[in-house]
């Protein structure tokens, strides 16, 4: 993987700035291997063929057989798959060619060393249960060829999750060693989707195989930095622990940005977004190795493991106001494409997220922890930063170095060169600057060899070190921390952003007190930054309908279109009166509208505007056929307006609905008279029944018959229960009125439409006739051309 750092940066007067660049996995070289007895070791490779494989498995487990090939040890390698041996072998022995020698081998010795590795790995069919018992047959059979004992017998499974449980019953019935020797079973991420779906596979799990013979694999801990940190700590504890409390640290940021999309992942991501995908794990377990108490000896697996389980338990619950989500612009036409779905799917996965946390500790008292993560962002870097004084962050500050190293302002102190690192004091780049200060500012260190992150993770698997694993206890402790977030922020909009340089300033973010937010309320997306979509051809066809104006497109654009034109109507009203007032009808027209909004426009002032309805039907307010129901679940609790700046139509008033006495209509024509200047809406949305009817107003009706009143209770034709309604003398006061139409089930009522010519009762839509305002219509092409 590419270039990722790690940095902390203090006060001026004490600058101390570390930037751990992450690149490979470092060994750790603490703790003692356990002395085994030389032995038969077969590994088993599930999915063997697939993309993880590929890239890193194979490789990481020929290194494994290059340093241990003179232990004493003799193995066999099975690469196990679904498809039958006769189509994957062939498969299997191209990637087996692929994998490289470590650079200090010579040409002779690979070449040796790689045949030997060919002739020692076959692929083996495991789908059923009798494929189990086969395998282990074969490697009983190859004990007794060898004439050794056996060691032991490591499984890797590269495999979705919900085969995990399986799999492991498989093994545990039919594939356990002989006695005397080692079993340990690999998984991959992800660890279940929240706090009781990982309880649940946890639990599973524990009825084949006991903990300590699991390793759940996070590469992100076999990353060489990573892997350091406490190491770091410890050896530089008499300079850092006088300054890593409250009484300096204003807040600790762990970031992970990432320039690649999804694509050909969605599949995947979708089920889960950029929270499970890397905050849950891999940022979470770099925030604990930096709060937790330094163990006194960090070769104790369980102190460890204790001191970790500790910051857990310490952190305090997450709410929505602690996060921000966000979302590139090409991630829904991805999501459509991969996933084959239509056009009005709506995916709401975060791409981008910022976590604001605090840990309950006297040492970390008020003192925030932001975890950023997010796709298609301007750069691939990576860092953590101990900050004092700023309250801003901002997310393009750039890393320019790219190697994995350590640095440490000169101005504080020299760090510890642990063992295996090294000192590098000459740079290729000297105009290279980090957090504002040339390179040379800094002590720097690398690691003496650098390696690949699963590379060295398979070879602690095989030395049985679980340090450097996920812990059931860990796991559990990090899904119940993050669940009840997860949970909260389901059904919210994520912030729409353009991706790469373009997004600029869009996703900075600042923290208040203990909420988290974006800086900019106000977020413009061109149509030009609109990735993955079709933009040039953008076009919408504006003509007349019925003398009136009329705007056209297919339904996307006309969408897009209506929302700009309703977010240019507010901004005037806005400067000219410091309010907007905007009322809309209901029925399943305005969702599309409903969701552009939510997701695109975030520059709308909703903070000034006051939400009206135009018509509701005699259902409480919490019901699904509710009008406001619709209006609220896709639209206003995905936007920061003001509570008292939403006027639901009383339709319950006295435990009873629509009830003439109640005087509900009154009541909400008095709000409007109260909050609306001259009672004229500057905009009203309205839609077209099949039967012509507008608002709630049906066929038979003419103004003249609600006299001056402005909402009524009317009865529908259609179905026998009472609507209230605005009248027309409410919709034909209004600046704006826009009718919107779309669909080909529409089709025959605009025909129906453009024939008549006059105001007729049959088409009450007719009588909408502004006496001083506009009317515009919003057809798509599929109701205007069928």
């Amino acid at each position: 993987s590419s270039a990722t750092p790690f940095f902390w940066t203090g006060p001026a007067c004490m600058l101390l700035s570390l930037l751990l660049l992450l690149l490979a996995p470092l060994c750790v070289t603490t703790a003692q291997d356990e002395a085994r007895k030389p032995g038969h070791v077969s590994v088993i490779i599930l999915g063997s063929t697939g993309d993880l494989a590929r890239k890193y498995l194979w490789q990481g487990f020929f290194e494994l057989y290059t340093n241990q090939v003179n232990s004493g040890h003799s193995f066999f390698f099975y690469g196990g798959g679904l498809s039958p041996a006769n189509k994957s072998s062939l498969v299997l022995f191209e990637i087996l060619k692929a994998v490289n020698c470590p650079k200090d081998v010579s040409k002779e010795r690979c070449a040796i060393l790689k045949e030997q590795f060919l002739r020692l790995s076959r692929y083996k069919q495991l789908k059923t249960l009798e494929d189990y018992q086969d395998l282990s047959k074969n490697i009983q059979k190859q004990l007794q060829q060898e004439d050794m004992a056996e060691a032991g017998r490591l499984f890797y499974l590269s495999v979705p999750a919900f085969a995990y449980a399986e799999i492991a019953d498989r093994i545990n019935n039919t594939c356990r060693p002989s006695k005397g020797a080692w079993l340990r079973v690999v998984l991959e991420k992800p660890f279940g989707h929240d706090f009781k779906s990982a309880q649940v596979l946890a639990t599973q799990l524990g009825n084949s195989l006991k903990d300590e013979e699991m390793y759940r694999i996070d590469h992100y801990l076999g990353k060489q930095v990573v892997a350091n940190i406490l190491q770091f700590r410890m050896e530089n504890k008499k300079h850092l622990h006088p300054i890593w409390n409250k009484h300096y640290i204003e807040r600790v940021e762990i970031v992970l940005k990432e320039t690649l999309d999804v694509k050909g992942r969605i599949a995947f991501y979708d089920q889960y977004g950029v929270i499970r995908d890397v905050l849950q794990n891999h940022l979470t377990e770099v925030m604990t190795l930096l709060t937790m108490r330094l163990p006194l000896n960090l070769s104790n697996s369980r102190e460890v493991l204790t001191n970790k389980l500790n910051i857990f338990t310490s952190l305090l619950p997450l709410s929505k106001s602690q996060a921000v989500i966000g979302q590139y612009q090409a991630y829904q036409t991805e999501v459509q494409h991969e996933l084959n779905k239509t056009k009005d799917h709506v995916s709401l996965t975060p791409t981008f997220a910022a976590v604001l946390a605090h840990v309950d500790e006297a040492q970390y008292e008020d003192v925030p922890i932001l975890m950023i993560s997010g796709k298609q962002l301007d750069e691939r870097v990576g860092y953590a930063r101990v900050l004092f004084k700023d309250n801003v962050f901002c997310l393009q500050n750039k890393m320019v170095l790219n190697y994995p190293a350590i640095l440490v302002s000169k101005n504080v102190f020299k760090p510890v060169v642990d063992s295996e690192w090294k000192e590098v004091t000459e740079h290729k780049d000297k105009n290279i600057t980090v957090l504002g200060l040339p390179i040379s500012d800094y002590y720097v260190q690398t690691p003496i060899v650098q390696k690949e992150a699963y590379t060295e993770l398979i070879s602690r698997i095989f030395a049985g070190r679980q340090n450097s694993f996920v812990s059931t206890e860990n796991l559990l402790a990090s899904w119940d921390f993050w669940s009840p977030l997860l949970t909260g922020i389901t059904t919210l909009f994520p912030r729409v952003y353009p991706g790469g340089n373009e997004n600029k300033d869009m996703l900075d973010i600042a923290v208040k007190g203990r909420d988290l937010s974006y800086i900019n309320e106000v977020v413009l997306i061109k149509q030009d930054q609109m990735g993955g979509q079709n933009v040039n051809n953008f076009q919408v066809m504006q003509g007349k309908f019925r003398s009136d104006e009329m705007v056209s497109g297919w339904t996307e654009e006309l969408i897009e279109k209506l929302a700009s034109d309703i977010e240019e109507v507010a901004e005037k009203a806005i400067l000219e009166s410091g309010v907007f007032h905007l009322a809309v009808s209901g029925g399943a027209s305005p969702l599309a509208l409903f969701h552009r909004l939510a997701l695109h426009h975030f520059s709308f002032p909703w903070k000034y505007t006051h939400v009206w309805i135009v018509d509701e039907r005699c259902v409480p307010l919490t019901e699904f056929e509710s009008n406001f129901h619709s209006l609220h679940d896709h639209l206003l609790q995905h936007v920061k307006i003001p509570y008292y700046n939403i006027h639901p139509m009383p339709v319950q008033l006295n435990q009873r609905l629509c009830v003439e006495e109640d005087r509900g209509t009154w009541q909400y024509e008095e709000e409007i008279r109260k909050f609306v200047n001259a009672s004229s809406f500057h905009f009203v949305l309205l839609g077209v029944g099949y039967d012509g009817h507008i608002a709630s107003l049906f066929p038979g009706v003419k103004p003249e018959d609600h006299g001056e009143n402005m909402v009524v209770l009317t009865e529908s034709p259609v179905k026998p229960h009472q609507r209230m309604s605005l009248t027309f003398n409410a919709i034909n006061k209004a600046r704006k009125v826009a009718v919107l139409i779309i669909g080909k089930y529409k089709h025959e009522v605009v025909i129906q439409l453009s024939r008549v010519k006059e105001e007729t009762t049959q088409w009450p839509v007719t009588w909408v006739k502004p006496e001083k305002g506009s009317l515009v219509w919003y057809m798509d092409y599929e109701a205007l051309l069928g």
